[in-house]
């Protein structure tokens, strides 16, 4: 890969980080979980190629990029707190319904069996 190619694909990939990282806040807005695990695989997978390209820190250093990393860190923020914040919701809701189990009573035999 000539130098030139390498640093268009180095550029290639951040516009994808960015992509990525709209996308990621988009889903889990809309608490699609799944779709928002799926493009995290997604990313962490253009990670590990961004670090694999060295031409990716050379191109970090351009203008160009830092404007760009500059729009990526209030997202990346974003998707932070909202994952945060779905991750408290589900283990109060988590919560919620353990605090109704049953656990050590049988079921078919104490609570409805009982005659009042």
């Amino acid at each position: 890969m000539s130098a030139k190619s390498a640093m268009e694909q180095a550029k290639a990939n951040w516009e994808m980080y960015y992509t990525l990282s709209q996308e990621l806040l988009k889903f889990i807005g809309k608490e699609d979980i799944d779709e928002f695990i799926d493009l995290t695989q997604q990313r962490e997978k253009l990670v590990a190629r961004m670090k694999g390209l060295p031409e990716t820190e050379a191109y970090r250093k351009t203008a160009e990029c830092q404007a760009l990393i500059e729009q990526i860190k209030p997202l990346d923020m974003q998707i932070i707190y909202k994952a945060k914040s779905w991750l408290n919701k589900s283990k109060r809701q988590n919560a919620t319904v353990h605090a109704y189990d049953l656990q050590g009573i049988n079921p078919l035999g104490n609570i409805l069996n009982k005659k009042y």
